[in-house]
Formats: C-alpha cells, structure tokens, sequence
C-alpha cells in the first residue's frame, strides 16, 4: 500500500485517504459504528462518480436485452442465410440506435477503480496487526489530522473483520449476511433479463411471441438465452460465496453498492418501455 507506484498514487491513496476522512468526519459527529458509514458513504461516493458510465452500460445492456425477442426472430426467419441474418441483425441495430459494444468502455473504465476500492477494504478488513497496519496507513494520508491511533470495527453490534464462515463462532445469524447478499444479486441480475412482449392495449401478442411458438425444429438453438439464465443462476451463487469467505465490511460494501445499482437498474426499466420496439417489416 505504501509503495508509490501509479496504481497506489492514482487510485488507492486516494480512496483510502477519503474513507479514512469519512471515518474522522463520524467519529468527530460521535456516530456510532463509524467504520460502517465510512464505507457506506464512501461506497455512495464511488457510485455516484460512476453513475454516468454505469447508467451508459446498463442502457446498452437493457436495449440489447429489450431487443432479443425481435433478434430470435430474425434467427428464425433467416435460419438458412448467415449473411442475410447478419444484414437483418445490422439494421435492427441501427433502427432502434443500439451499439452492442456500447457498453465495454464504461466497464473497462470502471474495472480498476472497483478493484482499487476492493483492494483498500480488503487490506483494511483484512489486517491481522492493526497497529502496524495503521503505523503503514497514516504514511500515506494526505493530512496530520486524518492520522489514526486506533479503529473501531464495530458496525451495528457486529464487528467488520469477523466472517460468515465463522458462524459456528460467532452466530448463526452471519449465514443471513451471504444469503443477502445473493438475493440482492439476484434481483439486480433478473431485472436484466428480457421480459416477454405484449401488444399494446390487450392486443394481440407480436410476431416475436408467436415465433416461440412455432415447432422447435424451425426455431435455432438460443444460445445467447441459455447463458443469460445460466448467468442469473450462476452470479448470485458467485457473490454469496465471496461473502461467505470475505469479512463483513466486503459484504456491507458489496450489498450497498447493490443496492444503488437496483435503483439505477429500476429507472433505467422505467424509461425503456419494451413494448415500443417494433420489427421492421
């Protein structure tokens, strides 16, 4: 962490110094628990800095997602005919203003940042010397006033440090903590998922629809499908088990950061109405 290196200087000084400074600013309010809201606003802090690249991601993601009935389509109509396929799948694209790598560049953007913030809860949490892990921490603190003596890791009447997997020592009540933290996975990841279209006003459902229902035999494999529902299975059984393993201050960061995703996910499903794409004839 000391080491000054242009990962450390750009990315995780920085974010350590503004938890360090939340941390001052709760204890200084005599805020109970004040590792805890530390990490909560700082986690709110780094989510709104990233707001404009994850709402131009998750668009992307929800248009793609909006258009995977029409695309089924297209599979089915042009199953015999690569390129007319291709062609069809170019200007549905272009019809509805959709990039399919539209949203590579806010994740490539994002990826060291969160991995930056990780590392910082990771060392923090993870320390087993605190005094000389803050001995280390006040060497690259900005400010004499932001220098720590000590650490309170408790957090609600639980410490931080502690794991889920440690249940047997401290509680049963720790296995509600992954368990958590997979629904809110969950649910994030089922809202990405494209939702069945209806016509407007009871009408008849679309040619999309009545695609499904042909003999299977006619309609190509959907690959593309198939690994969105392994994806939805697979993720939140992923991130259950980093928070069965990882201290509890990770899952506190893990489950806010969630949280404000649902919500940008929410609002993002609300202005995008599905039942607006129609197939060009």
């Amino acid at each position: 962490m000391t080491s000054p290196n242009i990962w450390n200087q750009f990315l995780i000084w920085p974010i350590t110094n503004l938890l360090v400074a939340f941390y001052k600013l709760c204890e200084f309010l005599h805020i109970p628990g004040p590792l805890g809201f530390a990490i909560i606003l700082l986690t709110i802090v780094i989510r709104l800095l990233l707001y404009p690249l994850m709402h131009v991601q998750l668009k992307s993601a929800k248009k793609m997602s909006d258009l995977k009935p029409h695309l089924d389509a297209l599979n089915a109509k042009h199953k015999d005919n690569k390129q007319a396929l291709q062609q069809a799948q170019l200007a549905l694209y272009k019809e509805h203003g959709v990039n399919p790598a539209a949203g590579c560049l806010p994740t490539l953007v994002q990826f060291p940042i969160l991995i930056a913030l990780y590392n910082v809860f990771y060392q923090l949490l993870g320390s087993t010397n605190i005094t000389a892990f803050l001995t280390e921490l006040n060497k690259i603190l900005y400010f004499p006033f932001l220098h720590l003596t000590k650490l309170d890791f408790m957090f609600l009447g639980a410490n931080l440090t502690i794991k889920p997997g440690e249940w047997q020592k401290y509680g049963w009540w720790l296995l509600s903590v992954p368990l958590i933290t997979a629904l809110l996975q969950w649910y994030q990841t089922k809202l990405m998922l494209p939702k069945t279209l209806k016509a407007e006003n009871g009408k008849q459902k679309t040619e999309i629809q009545s695609s499904a229902l042909r003999p299977q035999s006619s309609v190509p494999k959907d690959d593309m499908g198939d690994m969105q529902k392994q994806m939805a299975l697979i993720t939140p059984v992923m991130f259950g088990f980093f928070a069965f393993q990882f201290p509890l201050g990770l899952s506190l960061y893990w489950n806010v950061f969630g949280l404000f995703g649902i919500i940008q996910q929410l609002q993002i499903n609300k202005s995008t109405n599905p039942t607006n794409l129609q197939i060009s004839k």
